[in-house]
């Protein structure tokens, strides 16, 4: 189709003005369906019919009026849209409940969910928002017990780690002695001790070389699964039975205890190392303050035992072989292997070692621990002395910032 086309018959031309034109008008061209929904609604129609001068009213309405034309009447009467008999429903059902709320003395459903009608977007509910209840505010006091739970919880620490630092503090120093018994209990403080001047001699003829011989069987049998037999079986140069039966049992029953004890050591490092992982991801400074409390528990059972020994080395030895072994079984004559290889004064240089190990690693813990102002993660103090102020005024600590306060700053 070109521009020169002529318009075929019928159709008008798309180039002239249609409100020049009123039979473009599609409120009034009845015969084209398509327009149905332009049309204007019956209501709004009969509005403009009552509003409009006489004989404009008289010129649109037929001449016998509604009376003549009954199914002008029912036309005009009745919606012709489905929006339109919507509304209409709506609003007889409201204003029959209004009628009935009126009659009965009742409240009108004012406060129920509303309806606002539009006239071009039908009917529309208004209900309460679901969480309307959420703004009403609870009583002063069910306040103040929510505040004072929620600070409560935010103040309360956990359980399990403090546990573990209580259980931290309390294998500390146990574990501290059991290394340390262990030093004792090698070649190696064997060999200081028999060539360290002043250790008695053997009067009954072994040299060093022959007590570091058979001490060496002696300490290797505490530590290893062997049987009786390790050191019943030695003999001495002469061929003579190196240990008696009292003496082979004797070192049976330190082997079991001397066992036991590093058995459970090794079970409490383990939990200790567990203890020391979890904490360490979990609380910050726990693993710190669980090895402070556990030196100084160490500190002072390191003390403790001390005195009673300086105070009476006899009667300490003997009370704590009465506490593993059984009477009888631990005394032996001074001619006895034993007694030659391990005399009075090994055992005495023997807890002094073993006390100032526990004591030297206690000490260095506790500086290594100790719970300083950085290590707590706290502000350094700050130390004043008079004239430091910019106006010679005198600062002292009281000015200094404490932590968690804030100082207000001028701009």
């Amino acid at each position: 189709m070109k521009d020169n086309t002529p318009t075929p018959s019928g159709r008008l031309d798309p180039r002239l003005d249609p409100a020049a034109n009123p039979a473009l008008v599609p409120a009034e061209d009845t015969d084209e369906p398509a327009f149905e929904w332009m049309k204007p609604a019956p209501a709004a129609r009969a509005a403009e019919g009552e509003g409009a001068p006489g004989p404009a009213r008289s010129a649109s309405a037929p001449a016998g009026g509604p009376a003549a034309d009954p199914a002008a009447g029912s036309a005009a009467g009745q919606p012709e849209s489905r929006a339109d008999r919507k509304a209409a429903e709506a609003a007889a059902a409201e204003s029959a409940e209004t009628d009935r709320s009126a009659d009965a003395g009742q409240p009108s459903r004012s406060d129920a969910p509303s309806m606002v009608r539009s006239s071009s977007m039908g009917t529309h509910y208004s209900e309460p928002l679901p969480t309307s209840a959420l703004q009403v505010r609870p009583p002063q006091e069910e306040v103040e017990r929510r505040n004072a739970q929620r600070e409560q919880a935010a103040r309360a620490k956990p359980v399990l780690p403090r546990f573990l630092q209580v259980l931290l503090a309390i294998f500390y120093p146990v574990i501290l002695l059991v290394l340390a018994v262990r030093a004792v209990t090698s070649p190696l403080f064997l060999w200081a001790e028999y060539h360290r001047p002043g250790f008695p001699g053997d009067g009954y003829g072994f040299n060093a070389d022959d007590r570091m011989t058979y001490g060496s069987y002696a300490v290797d049998y505490l530590s290893n699964w062997s049987g009786p037999r390790y050191l019943g079986e030695l003999v001495n140069r002469s061929g003579e039975k190196l240990f008696k039966d009292g003496e082979v049992s004797h070192m049976a029953d330190v082997k079991l205890v001397f066992l036991s004890a590093f058995g459970a050591g090794a079970l409490l490092i383990l939990i200790s190392i567990i203890a020391i992982i979890y904490l360490r991801r979990r609380t910050p400074g726990g693993v710190r303050r669980g090895l402070f409390a556990g030196s100084i528990v160490t500190l002072v059972l390191i003390i403790g035992l001390g005195t009673l020994a300086a105070l009476g080395w006899q009667q300490f030895f003997t009370e704590f072989h009465r506490i593993f072994f059984a009477a009888g079984s631990w005394t032996f004559a001074l001619e006895d292997t034993l007694i030659r290889l391990f005399p009075g004064q090994f055992w005495i240089d023997a807890g002094l070692v073993i006390a100032a190990l526990v004591l030297i690693t206690a000490v260095v813990t506790l500086i290594l621990t100790w719970p300083t102002r950085r290590r707590r993660g706290l502000a350094p103090a700050r130390k004043g002395r008079k004239g430091d102020g910019a106006d010679g005024s005198d600062v002292n600590d009281d000015d200094a910032p404490q932590a968690g306060t804030v100082r207000p700053v001028n701009l």
